[in-house]
């Protein structure tokens, strides 16, 4: 990201720039500073923009041989192709030695790092990862826009709003904007407005849904099932997060059990550190036993409503009565 900036305001940019991982706010401000760098105001004449699979590359490649029309470069943008795992060789094999006024800007989610393309943009112009961020940098992020805004924010209420919002800098961008609004005229951010004006993500409230049935309150729990169903969540994507919560808890149980400690069981297993010792708490409140029969349970809840023996809003409720009973 810092070769990056430097390369913007050296005005030494590379022909080709690879934008890729699983940061969609980095890698959409680092697609815009590039278009910016590289085309002029306005010039709607020497900018094309590519999206999706099924691109004709041939076509594209024709296209980058034009010579910008009253301009000193041609620029192409290509996002979420998916070449960079399969059909990107032609590609790979013009970009050995492209138009020398034509560059391009290329944006994936996921990338296979042994491809042809990959390599080919590697050895001519910049890859950058934009990858999720770590708890400290988010932080920093996070209290640099609230001084901006001449807002102050306490560690904790910090801690808070992001278990709230999730890593996501895209999400955290949205409810920072409403929580900046919403405080307006006052000194300070405090839990009580972060409870008050930002939204619950999906994730966090099944972690609570399983706080509730580790505690046996039922009512808790199928008040937050039916709470989801009512925000259209499907029945199925929730079962899913419950699988996916369940054996997130599992293996953070391992790993505790093997004397990692809360920041590295969050590394291993993909969890923020802010949000890892909640994990490891919740996990002691099962057995590993139970932990497993658990996801098993979930695995065959799928399979039931799959092949039609059982309907899917109750094969979840089956599933949170047998855990919080």
């Amino acid at each position: 990201m810092q070769k990056l900036n430097e390369e913007i305001k050296s005005g030494q940019l590379k022909q080709v720039y690879l934008l890729y991982g699983e940061e969609d706010y980095l890698r959409k401000q680092c697609r815009d500073k590039l278009k910016k760098a590289l085309v002029e105001d306005g010039d709607s004449m020497n900018f094309q923009y590519f999206e999706g699979k099924g691109i004709n590359v041939g076509e594209m490649i024709d296209l980058a041989e034009t010579m910008p029309f009253l301009a000193q470069r041609r620029v192409i943008m290509i996002e979420n192709s998916g070449l960079f795992k399969q059909g990107g060789e032609q590609l790979a094999e013009y970009l050995k030695e492209p138009c020398e006024t034509t560059f391009f800007i290329l944006t994936e989610r996921e990338i296979d790092k042994r491809s042809k393309l990959f390599k080919a943009v590697s050895a001519k112009g910049r890859t950058i990862e934009c990858k999720a961020q770590d708890e400290a940098v988010l932080k920093r992020w996070v209290l640099g826009i609230l001084k901006r805004e001449n807002k102050k924010i306490s560690e904790r209420d910090l801690d808070f709003f992001l278990e709230m919002t999730g890593a996501n800098m895209e999400n955290i961008t949205k409810e920072l904007e409403k929580l900046v609004c919403y405080c307006m005229g006052k000194e300070a951010v405090t839990k009580q407005e972060i409870e008050e004006i930002c939204t619950r993500q999906v994730n966090n409230q099944i972690f609570d849904m399983i706080n509730a049935v580790a505690d046996k309150r039922q009512k808790v729990a199928m008040g937050l099932y039916y709470d989801l169903l009512t925000l259209k969540e499907p029945p199925m994507r929730i079962l899913f997060l419950i699988a996916r919560q369940f054996n997130l808890l599992l293996q953070v149980k391992q790993l505790k059990k093997k004397g990692y400690p809360a920041k590295a069981i969050g590394e291993n297993v993909g969890l923020p550190g802010f949000i890892a010792g909640k994990y490891v708490n919740q996990a002691a409140k099962f057995s590993t036993e139970s932990l497993k029969k658990a996801v098993t349970d979930c695995v065959e809840a799928e399979e039931a409503v799959k092949t039609g023996k059982m309907n899917d809003v109750l094969s979840v409720e089956l599933l949170l009565i047998k855990y919080s009973a």
